[in-house]
């Protein structure tokens, strides 16, 4: 049997893809190939679970669009799924004059990206969250949590409901695109597909390559590490805390996170990972870092975030020092409330010249798309991106 359509990767943008696929093409024959024995076994299982609002991106920006989009539809998603989701707002916490110019900056793009904002004193902070501590902070209401695995367990009910077929334990062997087909193989069989979408997060660069499609970028792993609070702890915050964001660092920082299970978790941190699967802590995997010490990019990009790697080396090397950044909004905090780690990891695209990709990343040939880069934050987007890279798939395989 030739498919009509294939996917590789049976993350949330991967199934998301699928779907739209055959919600745009009804009948069409369509296989997901996912390597693991399950699915949303990477990044998407392990994450803190947040729907952002969209009110770090610049005004007018796709990332904007899609975030914004990606929230309303994700939250319309799970209420006709049945998926567990909660709107909790969120506080991004200012903590000295620096952050408070940072957090203004912050409202005014919210009120230009159409993100419902509100800015409140620390007096008010503390009247809402006693054991916050802050001298402002901006309050957004439509931040929510949601069970991200539960709407990857939705989106593969409706993919077979409409005849679409999912592979596990299919590990890409080979791709070869021939002039009417693309074998895709696994150490189990060799299938055709007349068109071809990978959406493989933190093996993309490896399957482009491996499809013998050409690329200017290397995956490098960002390890985060978080920590579960203990029972005692959860009942003390009643939203998301987050800090004012460093616009000059790619990450948000450390942040309170109430889960969809009753919980809260602190982090992430992020610092480079050593393994693009590992995450228990300490582990290593040489080809990984092999590959990306090869790569001139990354040791560019290196030299230009020396200084922030270094403090998230030594937040991940040390527990106190870690503690001291969570402390600077919730002082209450102690050691032995950081007891239940556990840890993400984040496909970062890294440039040839060093620059690290926010934005999305495409390769393309005749019959394939490979989907490289899908930007943070591609969980709380993937409605939006799928629509997005279903379009593009389906524009350019009717012309194949």
């Amino acid at each position: 049997m030739i498919y009509d359509f294939g996917v590789v990767g049976a993350g949330i943008v991967g199934l998301a893809t699928a779907a739209e696929i055959l919600r745009a093409r009804p009948g069409a024959s369509i296989i997901i190939f996912e390597k693991e024995d399950g699915i949303a076994r990477h990044q998407t299982g392990h994450n803190s679970g947040v729907v952002h609002s969209g009110v770090y991106y610049t005004p007018g920006s796709l990332k904007a669009r899609l975030c914004r989009e990606g929230a309303e539809a994700t939250k319309a998603f799970c209420a006709e799924h049945g998926v567990a989701i909660e709107t909790c707002g969120k506080y991004l916490v200012a903590t000295n004059a620096m952050e408070i110019a940072r957090m203004d900056a912050l409202h005014e793009r919210a009120k230009q990206n159409g993100v419902e904002a509100e800015r409140i004193d620390g007096a008010e902070l503390a009247r809402r969250e006693p054991y916050v501590a802050g001298l402002a902070a901006l309050f957004l209401p439509s931040t929510a949590i949601v069970d991200y695995p539960g709407i990857c367990a939705a989106l593969a009910r409706m993919i077979a409901a409409a005849g679409g077929e999912l592979r596990l334990g299919a590990e890409i062997a080979a791709i070869t695109e021939e002039a009417e087909t693309v074998a895709v193989s696994s150490a189990a069989e060799t299938l055709r597909v007349k068109s071809l979408v990978v959406c493989a997060g933190l093996q993309s660069d490896r399957l482009a390559r491996l499809a013998g499609v050409a690329i200017n970028h290397q995956i490098v792993p960002f390890r985060g590490e978080f920590y579960a609070l203990p029972s005692a702890r959860t009942a003390l915050v009643s939203r998301l805390i987050y800090p004012i964001p460093d616009p000059t660092l790619p990450f948000v920082g450390v942040h309170l996170t109430r889960t969809i299970g009753g919980g809260v978790i602190v982090g992430p941190n992020a610092m480079l990972g050593f393994a693009r699967e590992g995450y228990e802590k300490f582990s290593f995997n040489l080809r990984d870092v092999a590959a990306y010490a090869a790569f001139p990019g990354f040791w560019r990009a290196i030299v230009a975030h020396l200084g922030a790697g270094a403090s998230e080396l030594r937040s991940a090397l040390s527990k106190s020092y870690y503690l001291a950044q969570c402390r600077k909004y919730y002082p209450s905090l102690t050691l032995e409330d950081l007891a239940e780690p556990f840890a993400g990891i984040r496909a970062q695209a890294v440039l040839r010249d060093g620059t690290l990709a926010h934005d999305f990343l495409f390769a393309e040939t005749p019959r394939m798309l490979h989907v490289c880069n899908a930007p943070s934050p591609a969980a709380t987007s993937a409605i939006p991106i799928a629509r997005m890279i279903a379009e593009k798939a389906l524009a350019r395989f009717a012309a194949a």
